[in-house]
Parts: structure tokens; C-alpha cells; sequence
């Protein structure tokens, strides 16, 4: 069969495009044994993700030594990381077993759902490690007014704009799926772009700013140098979040690009069943960066662990 550019079939929403990708029993005919790995992986990571960060919530309600700003937006990445355990990866597990069981109506819904909740969380944490970055970029570049205008109260209406577009945005699948692949490929992007930038400019002021050190060795006060390594420390967190991010994302994104543009073959979604399995354990990675790289956090994450062992 010749290729078909999915466009020239119509304006397909998320029911059709779930039909086309894993509830067709011709398409999943001979990937059996795969699809049972996925679903394992995918209740595996069900609980690794829940667990890890819902630790790690409680350990940052406890931390009071970062700005509430930032402590807000590691928060609700850690959120959005959570709500991934609990809800798009035990829905992958149930779209596969109704798959396997040829069973279409459950398959198709768990597939819906599972795709407007997962493309939302996606779009949360994706924004989110954006706007951490440029928050970095902002506490390099302001200096002293970084804490009058970097307020609580911006960075919480920051959050819910982006819990608000990405709900809007992912619910548009229901109207025309490809298209809005097509432009989540492109936020992709744009954000990756945004953040590059802001690290690019990172690195170069950091440079200046130690050749201008050098020059002036003596004026340099221990406090100074104290938030300076701080800083650094905080830069080098947001920069292992965003690269891993990247490594669990890239895969489904060149999945998606290829899929928008050819007609789906069997092996489409055994692609895309395990790339979006490896965007799923990017929420199991996180708490551990976060463990590794935050010191406080880390501190944080034991003293629970070891209050709910002794209780």
C-alpha cells in the first residue's frame, strides 16, 4: 500500500487516532509479547513515580531555605510527576491489557483519557522546567530586585496559566488529534530553544562575572562566594531536570513527527507505546535529581523516611 499522508484522511480527533494506533487488532497482530513489557513498565513506574514524589512533596513543604518562588515551581514539577503515576500510567497499563484482549470500546477510552491527561502533565512539566530556567536567568540578572519582583504571588499565577493552556490545549484533541501533535512538536521547541537561551546566557554572565572576581580577588566577601556556589549549585539542578527531560521526551517526538506523516504500520505503535513509556519514567528520574543535587531536599526526603519506619 502506497504511503498516505494522515491529513489527506480528515480532520481525525482523538477517538480515531486511538482506532489507528493500538486498538486495531491488524495493528497490535504479532507485538503481543511487546505490549506485555510495556504494561509491566508501565505499573512499575506507576509506583516508583507516586511514591518518589509524593516524598518529595512533603520534603519541600519542609524546606524553608529556597525562594518560595522556585520552591513553588520544584513543587508543582513534582506534582505534575505525581499525577503522571497516578493517572496516564495506569491507564497505559489498562489500554494494553484491553488491547491485547481485543476489547475496543475500553481500549479506545483509556487511550482518550490517558492521552488528554498525559499530554497536559507533559505540557505542565515541560513549561515548568522553562520557566525555571528563565527564573534562574532573572536571580543571575536582577541581583538584589530578584526578590521584589520574583514574588510568590506572579510565580502562583504563572503555575495556573499553565495548568490552564495545557488543559485547553491537550483538550483540543478532541476536535483534530494530528494537528495539535503538529504544534505541540513546535512548543516543544520553542521552549527548548527558551531555555537553551537562558542557560547560554547563564553560562557567559557567570564566566564575566569570575574573570571580573579575579581581577578583584580581595573585594570579594565569603557571603558573596557563598551565594555565588549557591547559585551555581541551583543552575546545575535545573540543568540535569531539563537534560533529562530531553532524553525521555526526544524519542516521542520523533514518533510523532514520523507518525504524522505517513500512514500507521504495526510498528507504529509499538514506537510509540515505548517512547511514551520512556516520557513516563522522566517523573521516576526526577526525585532522584532532586535527592542527589538538592542537599536540603535530600536531608528532608530521610528525616521522613525515618519518621514513617519508626511510626
Amino acid at each position: 500500500m502506497a504511503t498516505v499522508n494522515v491529513f489527506e484522511e480528515g480532520k481525525q480527533n482523538i477517538f480515531t487516532a486511538a482506532e489507528q494506533l493500538y486498538c486495531s487488532s491488524d495493528k497490535i497482530a504479532g507485538i503481543h509479547d511487546q505490549f506485555i513489557v510495556i504494561a509491566v513498565l508501565n505499573a512499575f513506574l506507576s509506583i516508583t513515580a507516586f511514591l518518589g514524589n509524593a516524598l518529595i512533596l512533603v520534603a519541600l513543604r519542609r524546606e524553608s531555605s529556597l525562594h518560595p518562588p522556585s520552591k513553588l515551581l520544584l513543587s508543582n514539577l513534582a506534582a505534575t510527576d505525581l499525577c503522571v503515576g497516578l493517572i496516564p500510567e495506569p491507564l497505559a497499563v489498562i489500554s494494553v491489557i484491553s488491547a491485547l484482549g481485543e476489547n475496543r470500546k475500553i481500549c479506545r477510552n483509556a487511550i482518550v483519557v490517558l492521552s488528554i491527561t498525559g499530554n497536559t502533565l507533559c505540557l505542565v512539566s515541560l513549561l515548568t522546567l522553562t520557566a525555571i530556567s528563565v527564573d534562574r536567568l532573572h536571580a543571575l540578572l536582577l541581583g538584589l530586585r530578584y526578590r521584589q519582583v520574583v514574588t510568590l504571588k506572579r510565580a502562583y499565577l504563572i503555575v495556573v496559566a499553565f495548568w490552564t493552556v495545557s488543559t485547553i490545549f491537550s483538550a483540543m484533541q478532541f476536535f483534530h488529534f494530528f494537528m495539535i501533535i503538529g504544534c505541540m512538536i513546535i512548543l516543544f521547541s520553542l521552549c527548548l530553544v527558551t531555555s537553551t537561551f537562558s542557560y547560554t546566557k547563564i553560562f557567559f554572565t557567570l564566566r564575566h562575572h569570575q574573570s571580573q572576581v579575579q581581577d578583584h580577588v580581595q573585594q570579594l566577601s565569603e557571603t558573596n562566594q557563598l551565594n555565588i556556589a549557591r547559585y551555581r549549585k541551583a543552575v546545575t539542578t535545573a540543568l540535569w531536570l531539563k537534560f533529562t527531560l530531553l532524553v525521555c521526551y526526544l524519542p516521542e517526538v520523533i514518533s510523532a513527527t514520523l507518525f504524522i506523516q505517513e500512514h500507521p504500520s504495526s510498528s507504529v505503535p509499538l514506537a510509540f507505546g515505548f517512547t511514551t513509556t520512556l516520557v513516563f519514567v522522566n517523573s521516576s528520574l526526577n526525585p532522584i535529581l532532586y535527592c542527589w543535587k538538592i542537599d536540603e531536599v535530600r536531608q528532608a526526603v530521610k528525616d521522613t523516611i525515618r519518621q514513617v519506619l519508626c511510626y
